[in-house]
């Protein structure tokens, strides 16, 4: 049936055929000779989209923040409500019972001036106190005493 078709219109077909051909023709013909006439142009203008693209890529790359995950683990010590103190921890890390009020003390986050008001002693007394803390459980800071006080069972 379509070859019944294409015979009876034959004349058509080649003839639309030809214009179609002719039409592509002349507009292959137009490019050319607009690409001939216009090459510098294009040419600037494919070098500028060119860098263009690349000065979004730099840039996106370039700003883009560089982001690091660091994670500590560290141990948390809760506060027990029943915590009982083991004397022979007590003993064992040479600190008098006035220096472990003095730590309890430090560990709740008072000053020096305000641990000596509490346990009404000099402020000399508790510095050559806290000296002795640190002596004794071999550290340099209030709360490196602290951690060690918590990592040997001395403080809650």
């Amino acid at each position: 049936m379509t070859f019944s078709i294409f015979k009876k219109h034959r004349n058509t077909w080649i003839y639309g055929s030809s214009l179609a051909l002719l039409l592509f023709l002349l507009k292959w013909l137009e490019l050319r000779f607009v690409i001939y006439d216009h090459a510098f142009d294009i040419y600037i203008g494919a070098i500028a989209l060119l860098f263009t693209a690349l000065g979004i890529w730099l840039a996106l790359k370039l700003s883009k923040p560089k982001i690091e995950t660091i994670v500590v683990e560290k141990k948390v010590y809760l506060p027990a409500e029943d915590f009982v103190l083991d004397p022979l921890i007590l003993e064992k890390s040479g600190l008098s019972l006035r220096e472990l009020e003095v730590l309890q003390l430090l560990a709740g986050g008072h000053s020096n001036k305000a641990i000596s008001a509490q346990l009404f002693v000099s402020l000399n007394t508790i510095k050559t106190h806290c000296a002795n803390i640190f002596e004794k459980l071999e550290v340099h800071s209030r709360m490196q005493a602290i951690e060690q006080a918590k990592k040997t069972g001395l403080l809650p």
